[in-house]
C-alpha cells in the first residue's frame, strides 16, 4: 500500500476536525488519506427483535458518515487522494490494524458515544501510545495557524522519538519549534535561601544537557527555527500553557518518571486531556 495517513471517522465534531487535520497533514507529507469508519458488530448481532429495516438503516447511516467525511476531506484538499473504507467490527481493533502500515493515525478527541463530561474518549485513550505509529488526537478545529510546534523532552527514549517527529512536523509546516524541558522544583527546608546557588547551578546544567540533546536534530533540520526552553515546573502545566500558542504539541508515550508497566505516562495522559491544540503521542523507536 502507498504511503498514507489514516483518520478515524464517526460523525462527531471532533472526528470532523480530525479528518480536516489529517487531510492537511497528508498534503504536507505528499501521501494519500485513508478514512476509516467502523460499523460496530452490535448493529448486526442484536438478538432482540428490531423494527423492520433497522439493520439496513443503521448500515446506511454508517455509509453516510463515511461519505460525509470523505467529502469533507476532498473539499479541504481537492488534490488529495482520498480512500474511504467501511469496516465491520470493534472500532479499536479496526483502527489498531489500520495503523500498522500508516504514516500516522489521526482521531477525534471524543466520539459520539460515552459520557458528555469526559475530556477524552475511550477510543483515543485505547490507541494513544499503544500502536507503533504516532497517534494524533484532535479535539476541535483551529482555523488560525500559529506556525509553532511544541515538543516536551526529558532525555528518555520516548521523548527522543517525540523530538524526531516534532522536527519533521515543524519542517513540513515551515513552523517554529519550541522544545520544552522541565525541571521539578526541589523540596527545600526552612533554609531554602542557602540552597539558591545549588538550584541555579542545577538549572544551568539542565540547560546545557538539553542543548546538547538537540544538536543532532538542529543539524539534521537546519531550516527549522528552534526555541529551547528549560523551566522549573510541572511538565503537564508547562506544556498545556505552551499549547495555547501552538498548532501541535508532541509528547512521548512514556517518560523517565513513568511506571515500567504503564503504556501511557502521566505527562502524556495529562497533556492529552488538557492541551488547547492537537496532541501527537509518539512511541519510542518509530522515528528514523
Amino acid at each position: 500500500m502507498t504511503a498514507h495517513v489514516v483518520a478515524g471517522a464517526d460523525g462527531s465534531p471532533s472526528s470532523q476536525a480530525a479528518v480536516e487535520w489529517a487531510a492537511d497533514d497528508a498534503v504536507r507529507r505528499g501521501c494519500a488519506l485513508r478514512i476509516v469508519h467502523a460499523c460496530e458488530p452490535w448493529i448486526y448481532d442484536l438478538r432482540l427483535d428490531t423494527p423492520p429495516g433497522f439493520r439496513d438503516s443503521m448500515a446506511e447511516h454508517c455509509e453516510e458518515i463515511l461519505e460525509a467525511a470523505a467529502r469533507l476531506a476532498r473539499e479541504r484538499a481537492p488534490q488529495l487522494k482520498v480512500e474511504a473504507v467501511l469496516e465491520r467490527g470493534k472500532t479499536v481493533d479496526i483502527l489498531r490494524r489500520e495503523a500498522e502500515d500508516a504514516e500516522q493515525l489521526v482521531l477525534g478527541g471524543r466520539g459520539l458515544g460515552g459520557f458528555t463530561g469526559l475530556l477524552l474518549g475511550s477510543v483515543s485513550l485505547a490507541l494513544a501510545g499503544r500502536v507503533a505509529t504516532p497517534v494524533v488526537i484532535v479535539k476541535k478545529a483551529r482555523r488560525q495557524s500559529r506556525d509553532e510546534v511544541v515538543v516536551g523532552f526529558d532525555g528518555s527514549p520516548g521523548s527522543e522519538a517525540a523530538v524526531a517527529y516534532a522536527f519533521e512536523e515543524a519542517a513540513l509546516r515551515k513552523a517554529r519549534l519550541q522544545a520544552i524541558h522541565t525541571v521539578q522544583a526541589p523540596v527545600l527546608g526552612p533554609y531554602a535561601a542557602a540552597y539558591a546557588p545549588l538550584v541555579d547551578d542545577s538549572l544551568e546544567m539542565e540547560k546545557r544537557l538539553a542543548a546538547e540533546a538537540l544538536v543532532p536534530w538542529r543539524e539534521r533540520y537546519p531550516q527549522v527555527e528552534v526555541r529551547q526552553t528549560v523551566v522549573i515546573g510541572h511538565p503537564v502545566a508547562v506544556l498545556c500553557e505552551a499549547s495555547e500558542a501552538a498548532d501541535l504539541v508532541v509528547v512521548g508515550s512514556r517518560g523517565l518518571g513513568a511506571l515500567g508497566s504503564a503504556v501511557l505516562g502521566s505527562v502524556s495522559h495529562g497533556v492529552l486531556h488538557h492541551a488547547h491544540c492537537p496532541v501527537a503521542v509518539v512511541r519510542p523507536g518509530e522515528q528514523a
